[in-house]
């Protein structure tokens, strides 16, 4: 059971906890004032990792293996440039998302970062590698930013049958996949259409925006993909993509989540995209499909309904462990937990910092 709540935002990490009456409460901040970018409990061995961006002092990684105790950890760098090359472009800016290696590879993390690098620790970070396939790769040339200047790599998927297996989504630059531990890589994106593109370019696969990415546990041939103009589907390993038309109120996004035992169950959060991203006439609301995208759900029984402009970012949306709990965090510091698989939602609180990431955790 997920006994904890970590909440990464614009000025902290926050953890939450359950109470007597079982109702979960900020018991801890860390980092206050800071920018927290990215966090990660580690189910393996229970240490915590909290990444943060101090702006011109650059992005740092903290450690802490009891949950109380932080240590500095080294950071992801791109490899030293000549005075000729331009530094600016060639250093992180940020690490935007940290993932667990497989089951039985203890102390082994993934970070994908801005610019777009993806970079692998096997020794708990104490040390990282840059995957030069990658980072090397002639199509990376042509990835671009988002909603940043500069690409970045904001999902990355562990095959549970074989950690060997990667894949990363770029924004902006498609699903990249990996079947020899980033030995070679291949673009894997079509089907996907990318609307802002020019007609000819439109099913480019190294030209799709995806917001966000997660594979089913259960059966891990299916990811979903938050896409910047849709929603999008794969049964067959990323082999190809489907397009989910028409989900009401809006097939914009950034956020999903699939459920842990049942690859057809998945949740979004809708947004109007491009220069408003807010909710849909100012009603905060979840929707919920359960046979595979062919009907959603729209759930907002205790989210905010009258001007509610909660927009939630990528990272900003979880479901725990038995599939019955998500929570939700906003940029406006709202934070809601739903109990019952998203039918209704309750109130933990609506004025915490802009929030980056929520995650699960367990006790330490």
């Amino acid at each position: 059971m997920a006994d904890k709540i970590y909440v990464a935002t614009r000025k902290g990490l926050f953890t939450l906890a359950r109470g007597k009456d079982k109702r979960f409460r900020i018991k801890k901040t860390d980092f206050l004032g800071d920018p927290v970018t990215a966090v990660l409990p580690d189910a393996r061995d229970g240490t915590v990792y909290a990444a943060l961006n101090l702006g011109h002092f650059g992005p740092k990684l903290h450690r802490a293996r009891d949950g109380k105790s932080w240590k500095e950890c080294t950071v992801p760098a791109l490899p030293a440039v000549t005075e000729m090359e331009d530094k600016k472009k060639d250093s992180v800016k940020q690490i935007w998302v940290l993932e667990v290696g497989g089951h039985t590879e203890k102390g082994t993390l993934w970070a994908g970062t801005i610019p777009g690098g993806l970079f692998k620790s096997n020794n708990s970070g104490d040390s990282w590698s840059l995957i030069e396939s990658l980072w090397n790769h002639p199509k990376r040339k042509e990835w671009g930013g988002g909603g940043y200047d500069q690409p970045g790599i904001h999902s990355v998927c562990v095959d549970p049958r074989d950690p060997r297996r990667l894949a990363v989504a770029v924004s902006t630059g498609g699903v990249w996949v990996t079947t020899d531990a980033g030995a070679s890589w291949n673009c894997r994106a079509q089907g996907m259409r990318a609307a802002y593109m020019p007609p000819e370019l439109a099913y480019e696969p190294n030209a799709q925006d995806v917001h966000r990415m997660v594979q089913s546990p259960s059966h891990p041939d299916v990811y979903w993909v938050q896409h910047h103009n849709g929603i999008f589907r794969t049964t067959d390993n990323t082999a190809s993509w489907h397009e989910i038309k028409g989900v009401k109120p809006s097939v914009f996004g950034f956020a999903v989540v699939v459920h842990p035992r049942d690859s057809e169950t998945a949740w979004f959060v809708p947004a109007v995209k491009d220069e408003c991203r807010l909710p849909v006439d100012g009603k905060l609301v979840v929707t919920r499909t359960r046979d595979g995208g062919k009907r959603f759900k729209v759930l907002r029984n205790g989210l905010p309904q009258v001007h509610a402009y909660d927009l939630v970012y990528r990272h900003g949306l979880d479901i725990d462990a038995t599939g019955k709990r998500l929570v939700l965090g906003s940029t406006t510091g709202g934070l809601w937990l739903s109990e019952d698989q998203g039918d209704t939602w309750q109130t933990i609180s609506t004025h915490l910092p802009p929030v980056y990431c929520v995650r699960f955790g367990t006790p330490s």
